[in-house]
């Protein structure tokens, strides 16, 4: 039996891992993240969950002593934030390269320095080249449920690869919402033993991380990039199930509003997207025929998905929450390359960033900024460009 209960982001993390029912967990406090293991350990301790906690002296501890778990074939998870991520890093391409399951959440904050515990999604966006499945969720539900499908992905047969599911900092995780908590036993049906591609155990010899020649290394990378394209069929496919089992679906790798003969879309990634859609109602109501594309994984990256939707679009409006220093926003960069593999005509695509280091985007300024853009392409606009909103109140 499912029960609904009020659950800030963090913690609806932690419930969903109890369910995952992992073997080890590990982790450094850092904040916003720190209440997600702190959770698990109060269940550990009072015995709600059967696990071993690792107490670490560093975040690049606390991944090493994932991995390590997991390559034994443990089932794992860790969490972190920020700079706790960037020192974990050597790592995370240790365990997408070994080909290991594991889920890590990351509860966005900014970069430093200087000194800043607001959220945008630099931290996240930075790990796009490290060989994880990355997702990024909306609400507290969906950050519920994409923990629990993490696992259900990153231990498929044809995937094997490592998943972290993002939030922002405070905005989820310490803001409390209702999350429906499904049965358990329905959980446990559903995900199933752990599988994963090997196992180390003393029991016969293995090596992992040997010196390999450059054409082996190669073959290594390459098994990655096919088991990414591989995963945007099984995180469908998975989204499909639980959309059946437990009532929520929320379409694979992007979520779509409004996109139906939308003349106009815009895309962004995140809980900021909810304020993007209440703006996009209100423009409904005026008259505008626009829509939004949630980009729910951002690795793989849904090029084709997003090409589906796009491909009668006047004007794609693209809003990033972070930015590549003498470029463009990543999410942005990524959707002009997927796109111009099927058509030398694109439809005009602007590139908005905005929000960085925690600077608060409402729903009336999404309003304002969508507004502009349309009546600049309506005036005849003809290419697309960049611009950073600063907003300052």
């Amino acid at each position: 039996m499912s029960k609904k209960i009020a659950l800030t982001g963090n913690y609806a993390i932690a419930y969903a891992v109890k369910l995952a029912k992992p073997d080890v967990i590990a982790a450094y406090p850092i904040t916003p993240q720190s209440p997600i293991v702190e959770k698990l350990a109060e269940m550990i301790e009072s015995g709600e969950l059967k696990a071993s906690m690792i107490r670490v002296e560093s975040e690049h501890s606390a991944l090493a002593a994932c991995f390590g778990a997991a390559v034994a074939g443990a089932r794992v998870f860790t969490a972190t934030s920020s700079q706790g991520l960037l020192y974990m890093h050597e790592v995370v391409h240790w365990a997408s390269r070994a080909r290991i399951p594991m889920v890590m959440a990351v509860v966005s904050r900014t970069i430093n320095t200087p000194w800043n515990i607001w959220p945008d999604h630099s931290d996240f966006v930075d790990q796009r080249d490290t060989g994880w499945i990355m997702a990024y969720a909306m609400d507290n539900q969906e950050a519920f449920d994409l923990t629990l499908q993490a696992f259900k992905i990153s231990e498929d047969p044809s995937v094997y690869l490592p998943v972290m599911v993002g939030i922002e900092g405070f905005i989820l995780s310490h803001t409390a919402m209702p999350v429906e908590i499904p049965d358990e036993k329905l959980v446990d049906d559903w995900l199933g033993e752990r599988t994963q591609p090997y196992v180390i155990d003393g029991l016969e010899p293995k090596g992992l991380g040997p010196l390999t020649l450059p054409e082996d290394t190669e073959d290594i990378f390459y098994g990655i990039q096919l088991a990414m394209e591989n995963s945007k069929r099984v995180i469908k496919s998975v989204d499909s199930e639980y959309g059946k089992l437990f009532g929520r679906e929320y379409g694979g790798l992007i979520s779509c509003y409004y996109c139906n003969n939308a003349k106009y879309i815009a895309i962004a990634l995140g809980s900021w997207t909810g304020d993007l859609i209440e703006a996009v109602n209100t423009l409904r109501e005026e008259g505008y025929p626009i829509g939004v594309i949630r980009v729910r994984f951002y690795r793989p990256f849904p090029r084709e998905d997003l090409w589906e939707v796009l491909r009668g679009a006047k004007g794609v409006f693209v809003f990033d929450r972070a930015i590549s220093f003498g470029a463009w926003g990543p999410l942005f960069t990524d959707l002009v390359a997927g796109l111009i593999q099927y058509t030398n005509k694109l439809p005009i695509i602007v590139n908005i960033v905005a929000g960085i280091a925690g600077v608060h985007v409402s729903a009336e300024d999404f309003h304002n900024m969508l507004l502009s853009l349309i009546n600049r392409v309506e005036s005849g606009l003809e290419h697309g460009y960049f611009d950073w909103v600063r907003i300052r109140r």
